[in-house]
C-alpha cells in the first residue's frame, strides 16, 4: 500500500500513471514474477488514472479530443502486445524504449536550459489556446506507447507525454493531463489479456489498488501549484530512471 501511495502520487504528477515505479520494485524487491507483476502494474495504474484524470478533467486541463483520437492507436498496441508479450522477445523493445527515452529525456532537458525558446509553455494558463500538429507522429508514437506498456506493465505515458510535448506541440501542462486520462484506457486494454491467462493476482494487486487511488488524488491536486520548468524536470529524471533500470534488467537477464 505504501508503494502503491507514493508510485500513485509520482505517477499523476508526471502523467505516466506510475508503473515505471511498481514493476521495479515488485520485481527487484518482492521477488515478484515479472508476469504477474506487469499485471499488478497495469491494475494500478488504471486506479491512477480513474483518481487523477477526474481532477484534470474538472478543472478543463485534459484535451478530452486529443487523448480519444491517440487511443485509437494506443489500444490497438496494448492489446497486441499483451497477446504476443508470452512469446516476443522484451530485450529488443526493451532496447529501443532506453534510446527513445534517454533521446527524449535529451531534448527536453535542451529545452529547459534553453528558457528563451520556452516562454510560451511556462506562461500556458487553463483555457488559453494552443495549436496541435503532427497528428500522423503523434498516432505512431502512441502506438509505440501502447506496446510498451503491454510489455511491461508502465502504462505508456512515459512515450506518451514527450510525444505530445515535443512531437505535437501541446503544452506540458496539458499534456500530463492528457496522458492520466490516456492511460487507464491503455492498461485496461492489456489487463485484460493478462487476466485471461492467469497472471493477476489480487492478493498483490488489491493493496497496490488502494495505495495508488489515494496517492493519485493528493498528486493530481498538488500538480497545478508545480511549475511547469518542475514537471519537465521530474519527467526528465523519471526517464532516466526507467531507462536504468531497463538496463540493469537487460544486464542481469531479467528479459527472456
Amino acid at each position: 500500500m505504501v508503494v502503491g501511495f507514493l508510485a500513485g502520487g509520482f505517477g499523476s504528477i508526471a502523467g505516466v500513471g506510475g508503473g515505471i515505479i511498481i514493476t521495479p520494485v515488485l520485481v527487484l524487491f518482492f521477488h515478484v514474477p515479472l508476469p504477474i507483476a506487469v499485471a499488478a502494474s497495469l491494475t494500478a495504474v488504471i486506479a491512477t488514472s480513474t483518481a487523477a484524470s477526474s481532477v484534470h478533467v474538472e478543472r478543463h486541463v485534459t484535451d478530452v479530443r486529443l487523448a480519444m483520437t491517440l487511443e485509437l492507436t494506443t489500444t490497438l498496441g496494448a492489446a497486441v502486445a499483451a497477446i504476443v508479450s508470452a512469446h516476443i522477445n522484451h530485450r529488443v523493445i526493451a532496447v529501443i524504449f532506453i534510446c527513445f527515452l534517454l533521446y527524449s529525456a535529451s531534448s527536453m532537458l535542451k529545452k529547459e536550459l534553453n528558457s528563451g525558446k520556452h516562454v510560451h509553455q511556462e506562461s500556458w494558463e487553463i483555457g488559453q489556446a494552443y495549436s496541435v500538429r503532427n497528428y500522423p507522429a503523434g498516432l505512431g508514437m502512441a502506438l509505440i506507447a501502447g506496446s510498451v506498456s503491454g510489455l511491461l506493465g508502465i502504462g505508456g505515458g512515459p512515450i506518451k507525454v514527450p510525444a505530445m510535448y515535443l512531437i505535437m506541440g501541446v503544452p506540458l501542462r496539458v499534456a500530463t493531463a492528457t496522458s492520466n486520462f490516456m492511460i487507464g484506457v491503455t492498461a485496461a486494454t492489456s489487463a485484460l489479456v493478462y487476466y485471461g491467462r492467469g497472471d493477476l493476482r489480487m492478493g498483490i494487486a488489491g493493496p497496490l489498488v488502494v495505495g495508488v487511488f489515494s496517492g493519485s488524488l493528493i498528486g493530481a491536486r498538488l500538480a497545478p501549484r508545480m511549475k511547469t520548468r518542475a514537471i519537465a524536470y521530474l519527467l526528465i529524471t523519471l526517464m532516466v530512471y526507467l531507462s536504468g533500470q531497463m538496463a540493469y534488467k537487460i544486464a542481469t537477464g531479467s528479459f527472456q
